[in-house]
């Protein structure tokens, strides 16, 4: 059975737990922030984890 390629996008965008989550950065902080309040923009920082609807979606982008 040949290699499975990873989809780079989702590569960039996602990293596996040790545990076996997936975790993925906050969305909403890349531009318009002058309307967004400082506590706001200060709980985006950091990272979270993926959806459990999600998860079976990006196992498959990321198969190694």
């Amino acid at each position: 059975m040949p290699k499975l390629k990873t989809k780079r996008a989702a590569h960039k965008r996602f990293r596996k737990r040790a545990g076996g989550g997936i975790k993925r950065s906050q969305a909403f902080l890349r531009h318009i922030l002058t309307k967004k309040n400082t506590k706001r923009k200060r709980h985006l920082r950091g990272t979270t984890g993926v959806h459990a609807a999600d998860k079976h979606a990006v196992r498959a982008m990321l198969p190694y």
